[in-house]
This record gives C-alpha cells, structure tokens and sequence, in this order.
C-alpha cells in the first residue's frame, strides 16, 4: 500500500491534486484543509496517503498532517462513512474542532455539515468519543498567505462546493453577494463562502 508520496505538485484544485513523482502521475484526493496548505504548482510537496482499493478502483487521499489522516482513517471505521465523504467531513472542519464536537458530543455542530444528519452525527460520537480523547490532537494550522489568483477562480469555489453536497444556486447566490477583492486566490473565496455556508 502507498503510504507516503512525495513529487512535484503538477496540478491543484480543492478536490484532488496531480503529484509527479519520477514521471508517474498520482492523481490525490484531498481535503480542503490539505488544499489550504498546498505550495503553488511546480513546488514539491509530501503527502500522507491512504489508499483505498475497491474491486474496480484503486483511489489515493492525500493528507499533508498526520492528524489529518488519522482522523480520516477514525471517520471510514464509523459504519455509513465511505472514504468520499470522510473527506467532505475534513473539507467542511479542522481536525480539532471535529474533535471538541464529537468529544462534546455536540449534534448541532457535526450535523451542521452537509451529508452529516443526526443519526450520522449519534453514530460519530457513540463510536469514536473515547478513540478521539486518547488522541493528541495538532493546534490550527497557520494561516498561509493567498496566492495569486486565477481567472476561473469563481468557477473552481463553485465546483468544489456544489462536490461538498451545496446546492449550486445557493453556492453561485452566495459568490455572487460576497466581496471579493481582486486578486483574491481560490483558497481565500473558499475559506469565505465556506464561512457563510456553515452559518
């Protein structure tokens, strides 16, 4: 199994990166979270990788933290959660915030996101409460500075929300009300509509 991979990052978007490691191209689903802290494009970069293999498919998640990954690999042992929507969870909150919800057992919070209902959100914390207070569990991420934008900027947010479970009109209604500073990168509009989005 593929554990660790490290290459030139060829591609980016919020949902999956291509990394090149000696000329082989890894195509890496990722969360936001891992996306956030992305170098840009032609940069090298090391990943955590967990790969999950199906009958017809071998598909790698890339994770840029060991917490990342941990919590990843806690969300697909809970019964109902698939590999995709483990990362949507990662997508839409930090590893330590999940943590002080389901340790909480805070419903409202883990319900909050999109593909998680209350019975998803009971089973979170009845199944992982006392696994996730064993872990140590790594402070925020620091904040990176925004790259330069590109121009499908907007489209990219669009299509990383509407992946999320966010229906695409209410995602194209809340890019369309937000001020948007010119120059603003992907990682930024997404941070913010994502703020909007979960209140």
């Amino acid at each position: 199994m593929i554990a660790l991979l490290t290459g030139r990052l060829a591609h980016k978007s919020p949902d999956a990166i291509i990394l090149d490691v000696n000329g082989v191209g890894y195509r890496v689903q990722i969360p936001f979270s891992t996306y956030y802290e992305l170098p840009e494009e032609g940069k090298t970069v090391s990943l955590s990788i967990y790969t999950h293999v199906k009958e017809d498919a071998i598909s790698l998640f890339g994770f840029r933290t060991v917490v990342e990954k941990q919590f990843f690999q806690l969300l697909i042992s809970v019964s109902g959660i698939g590999p995709k929507m483990a990362r949507d969870i990662l997508s839409n909150i930090q590893p330590e915030e999940l943590a002080a919800a389901i340790v909480q057992g805070n419903l409202v919070r883990l319900s909050a996101i999109p593909g998680i209902g209350k019975k998803t959100a009971e089973r979170l914390v009845l199944e992982l409460k006392e696994k996730v207070r064993k872990m140590d569990v790594a402070p925020p991420a620091r904040e990176t500075a925004p790259s330069e934008a590109s121009p499908e900027v907007a489209d990219d947010v669009a299509s990383a929300l509407v992946n999320l479970g966010y229906k695409e009109a209410v995602v194209r209604k809340v890019l369309a009300e937000m001020a948007i500073e010119p120059g603003a990168s992907t990682e930024t509009v997404l941070r913010q509509a994502l703020k909007i989005l979960m209140k």
